[in-house]
């Protein structure tokens, strides 16, 4: 970073696996960032260490009943202890140069839209923000101000080559895909994949709900209607190309022939860094990318047919309305299902489309809709996988 001003930072999901990479940056760069606040949603021990290290003013258990064990775990340090869903959205709207929203799943919104509501910089690590409630987000971003930088590495790396001041000579956004664990597996095997493989992902280290979205490629169907809602594109001007070695992390083509590209090694310290030095750039320990070690990349179509999670997203952005919305509340239930081992990694795709067709499709128009639309599409995803037992 060029600039000498320390930037506050509150991160969301301190404990998870992008609040972890982001507080090891931090960590790293002492005099440039002071942390404001901290939260975290069970996980009162990592949090409290962090805590305790980074001495934020704050620091937020999503869990009620966790509040005493973090208020002893913080006693004597001066550190204001909080709890609930209120606290978290609280925590958000402090004042800071910069928000981490890295809460994991639709738990995330309220405390996102909380940090966009304030109109600073918020580092979107949430897909479930964009894809619950995308036109919403959006909306409060332009009234309150904010600005948005998206942290996956997959629009990171767009957004790093997006022509923001000529976006008519955009022709098309190339999301790029590892193909996660099970590209070259047939996938007349996928009923016996277990938990335990579905979670080895071969290129990134990710927590395990986003690890098994890698090896049902759901991640890159919710990617797509991210990357609608966070660039001035049309449907059909973004595609997806398998990319197993995870150095182009995605391109933009433009309409005179040229197509610009971000790499870099699969770390995601890479775009979380893009996002904390923002518009300037800072030193990260990922390691450096060295093409003539890694001698070819590779690249090929995708199998909408072998991994039908991605066209039930790219249909669910088609049909528009709550069925986005529809479609992640039916994966994380039915991801967790498949994590506890009560069905099959075959079964995710099942239980996502017949939720699809059992829901109502309006569109939302407020947060609390899209809350009561999420727990509708809950309650009809548990209703399917009990008929499967």
């Amino acid at each position: 970073m060029t600039q000498n001003a320390t930037k506050t930072i509150t991160v969301l999901g301190a404990t998870g696996s992008v609040g972890l990479s982001t507080l090891d940056l931090v960590r790293r760069a002492p005099e440039e960032f002071r942390v404001v606040a901290l939260t975290a949603n069970s996980r009162v021990q990592e949090l409290a260490a962090l805590a305790k290290e980074f001495r934020p003013a704050v620091a937020v258990i999503g869990r009620q009943d966790k509040y005493p064990e973090l208020k002893d775990a913080l006693a004597g340090t001066g550190i204001e202890c909080a709890a609930g869903d209120e606290a978290l959205a609280c925590a958000a709207a402090m004042t800071a140069d910069i928000v981490m929203a890295a809460i994991v799943g639709a738990a995330g919104l309220a405390p996102t839209l909380a940090a966009v509501r304030t109109g600073t910089t918020v580092a979107l690590a949430n897909k479930e923000c964009l894809v619950c409630a995308g036109d919403l987000m959006m909306q409060e971003v332009s009234k309150h101000g904010a600005r948005l930088l998206p942290v996956d590495s997959e629009h990171n790396a767009i957004f790093q080559v997006f022509d923001v001041n000529h976006t008519n000579t955009v022709k098309r956004l190339v999301l790029t895909a590892s193909g996660g664990p099970f590209l070259r597996r047939n996938s007349a095997t996928f009923s016996t994949i277990k938990p335990s493989e579905a979670v080895a992902h071969p290129n990134w280290d990710m927590g395990a709900k986003i690890s098994v979205d890698s090896a049902t490629m759901m991640n890159k169907g919710l990617e797509v209607i991210e990357a609608f809602h966070l660039f001035p594109v049309e449907k059909d001007q973004i595609d997806i190309l398998i990319h197993p070695q995870s150095v182009i992390h995605s391109m933009v083509e433009y309409i005179d022939g040229s197509t610009l590209a971000q790499l870099g090694s699969p770390d995601m310290r890479v775009p979380i860094a893009s996002c904390l030095a923002w518009p300037d750039r800072m030193q990260t320990p990922a390691r450096r990318l060295d093409l003539a070690a890694i001698g070819s990349l590779t690249f090929e179509r995708p199998d909408y047919e072998k991994f039908k999670c991605m066209a039930l997203a790219k249909a669910a952005l088609n049909i528009g309305g709550a069925a986005p919305a529809v479609l992640n509340a039916a994966n994380e239930v039915a991801v967790a299902a498949f994590l506890s081992e009560q069905i099959a990694f075959t079964d995710i795709p099942e239980i996502v489309e017949q939720t699809l067709h059992k829901c109502d499709m309006k569109e939302p128009h407020s947060l609390p809709n899209v809350i009561e639309i999420d727990v509708e599409a809950r309650r009809v995803a548990v209703s399917q996988i009990a008929q499967l037992k």
